[in-house]
Order: structure tokens, then C-alpha cells, then sequence
């Protein structure tokens, strides 16, 4: 994870990202890319330019949030947390329970802090755009919050080692009353499949040089998903990133509209939504589509093998890419009705 470091910023990844579960509380906001502050209105201090002191003052404030989270005690992290935040403290509390069986037993180091003084802000902005420049380097990140409130603050990124599946935790502290304070918390896998983010990278280069632009393009979205820490964070290598996985990008994926699939005898699928996740310990495309209705079990279940057939038949290049595929029918007002088949088992 260390080699591009920070790798980042997914632009906008649908749910936040939606490859896994993951955590994406920021201030209650959703983040975006829209209209560039001022520079001169904030400042951005990297870990290499802090003082000792000031390193020790941050790292202290981490440390104090550390046991908590690891212990999945949500609400002395809430205590711990600013008004705003606190007020609507769901989402977070439940990323914290989530995540701590992950982590029982390993170790918090951290992996890179940036001070945010926004302090000169007026208030009322749509967005904020942080430039932090690495000491003796022409590299430059850049952070992008919307809708910021005035205060200083420490974006900090972490990495929870020392367990089976390591997690990548990044924390927004705000300073409140001379003391720092939780305002954001996001959480992550470090790898998906026992593989990490540089591996997915080169696959999905190997996959494009093929013409194999389904798989090239899921193993890109994979890929950026694991070496990102946070979704408001950008490089030029997370751009360059980005771009490779543009140019593979198949024009059918579902987006606003659904995606449609042909299948025999005149049927059409309305594929919502693909992605790829690790539920069974390797990587699977998961797909989730529209159906009328999820009563019946013995029929869904024919409907879905009807459409993972489908999907093989028309994008066989899957089957080499990925372990098997899960498949969620969602029909209104039902809980979805979801299928996972390993490729051999789908014929």
C-alpha cells in the first residue's frame, strides 16, 4: 500500500464506493468536485512539514480515539466527536461495530496527516479545495470538501495491520475548544481477495493491452478503491489512475438508467448495478437487476441463473477475471433475493 502513497481520490464512486461495504461519514455530507476556493483563504501543513511538537499533539489525539474504536465502543467515540457529527452519530457507530472484529488484536500506525486551517473561511462556501505539497517533491495533493465550516483540521490516514485483513481507517479531527474532536470517519479494506490495490492495477493494464475491457475496467474500479484512503483526496498518480480506467470503460454499464441485457426468447434484464466485492474470500462481480416480483424462490433462483448464463454468453472473458458471480433481484417493496454461483458451477 506504501508504494503510491497517497494514491487518490475516486471521483464520485456512487455509494461511496460501492466495490465494498465501507465507511463515508464527512460532517454529514456527501462529497463532490465542484467550484475551487480561493487558495489564499486556507492552508494545508504535511506531516513532513509539522514540528515535533506538533506531530506528538496529533498523534496523542489519534491515540486517544484508538482504544475505543478498536474495542467497538461507539459511544465513547461519540463523546469524543463534535455537536455536528454527534448529533447523527448512526452511520458512524455502525462503520465502528463493523469494523473492530476486523481488528481485534492488531495495531493503529499512521500513515500520513495533513493540518486544514480554514479558519479564514466566511462561511457558506460550496466547496473547499486544500493543495498540500510533499517537501522535495513537485507532488501535490489535494484535498476537496464541500460545504466546510470555518476551524482547523487534521485529516489523518491510517493502517490497522497485524490481523488477517488489514483495514486502512482515515479520520477527520476538528480542533473544538483547544481540544480535537472526531468529524468524519471512513474505513476500508486494504485488499480484496488476498490481493492489494497495486496487483489489481497491473492485472486490469494486462486485461486492457487484451481488449478485455470488462474485466480491465472492474479490476481498475478495484484497484482505485484499495489505494484510495478517501474519496475527497486527489494526485496526479490517482488521475493518471482514473484515466487508464476511462479509456476501458464499457459504454453499456448501468448508470442512470439501467443497463439492458438481451436474453433468449425476447427477455431483457435491467441490470441496476455492477461491481466487484470478496464476500467469498476471492474477487466476484456482483450484479444487481430489476425483477417484478421475489415470492416465489424456485423461480427467482431460475431468473438469476438465467442471467448470469446471459451475461457469460455475452462477455466470456468474465470467467477467467473473477471467482463466481452474485446476483441480487430486487423487486419493489421486497428484501432483495441473492445467488452466488462459482463460474464452473454456471453452464
Amino acid at each position: 500500500m506504501r508504494l503510491i502513497r497517497p494514491i487518490l481520490r475516486q471521483g464520485a464512486w456512487q455509494r461511496c464506493p460501492h466495490v465494498v461495504s465501507t465507511a463515508c461519514w464527512l460532517l454529514g455530507l456527501v462529497t463532490t468536485l465542484l467550484a475551487v476556493q480561493p487558495a489564499w483563504s486556507v492552508t494545508c501543513t504535511t506531516e513532513s512539514q509539522m514540528n515535533n511538537a506538533q506531530r506528538a499533539e496529533y498523534v496523542r489525539a489519534l491515540r486517544e480515539l484508538e482504544a475505543p474504536i478498536l474495542a467497538g465502543n461507539s459511544g465513547a467515540v461519540k463523546a469524543m466527536t463534535i455537536p455536528a457529527v454527534a448529533s447523527s452519530f448512526d452511520g458512524i457507530a455502525q462503520s465502528i461495530e463493523t469494523l473492530s472484529p476486523q481488528i481485534q488484536g492488531g495495531t493503529f500506525t499512521v500513515s500520513g496527516m495533513y493540518l486544514l486551517n480554514a479558519t479564514d473561511l466566511k462561511g457558506g462556501e460550496e466547496e473547499t479545495q486544500f493543495f498540500c505539497s510533499v517537501n522535495g517533491s513537485s507532488l501535490v495533493v489535494t484535498v476537496t470538501i464541500p460545504q466546510l465550516p470555518p476551524g482547523t483540521y487534521l485529516l489523518a490516514l491510517l493502517h490497522a495491520t497485524g490481523v488477517e485483513h488489514p483495514q486502512q481507517v482515515s479520520m477527520i479531527l476538528q480542533q473544538d475548544a483547544g481540544a480535537w474532536k472526531l468529524a468524519g470517519f471512513f474505513a476500508r479494506p486494504m485488499s480484496l481477495g488476498g490481493r492489494e490495490g497495486v496487483w489489481y492495477w497491473m492485472q486490469a493494464r494486462q486485461y486492457s493491452q487484451k481488449k478485455q475491457d470488462w474485466p480491465a475496467y472492474f479490476y481498475y474500479q478495484t484497484a482505485a478503491f484499495l489505494l484510495t484512503p478517501v474519496d475527497f483526496l486527489s494526485s496526479p498518480n490517482f488521475e493518471k489512475l482514473q484515466k487508464e480506467t476511462q479509456s476501458v470503460r464499457p459504454p453499456d454499464l448501468p448508470g442512470a438508467e439501467p443497463m439492458k441485457l438481451a436474453a433468449a426468447g425476447g427477455k431483457t434484464f435491467e441490470i441496476t448495478a455492477l461491481r466487484t466485492d470478496s464476500f467469498s474470500g476471492e474477487l466476484d462481480l456482483v450484479v444487481n437487476y430489476k425483477t417484478a416480483s421475489v415470492a416465489d424462490p424456485a423461480a427467482v433462483r431460475t431468473e438469476i441463473l438465467e442471467l448470469m448464463k446471459t451475461l457469460l454468453l455475452a462477455h466470456p472473458e468474465l470467467r477467467g477475471a473473477f471467482h463466481g458471480l452474485w446476483v441480487y433481484a430486487e423487486a419493489p417493496g421486497r428484501q432483495p433475493f441473492a445467488i452466488e454461483l462459482p463460474m464452473g458451477q454456471i453452464s
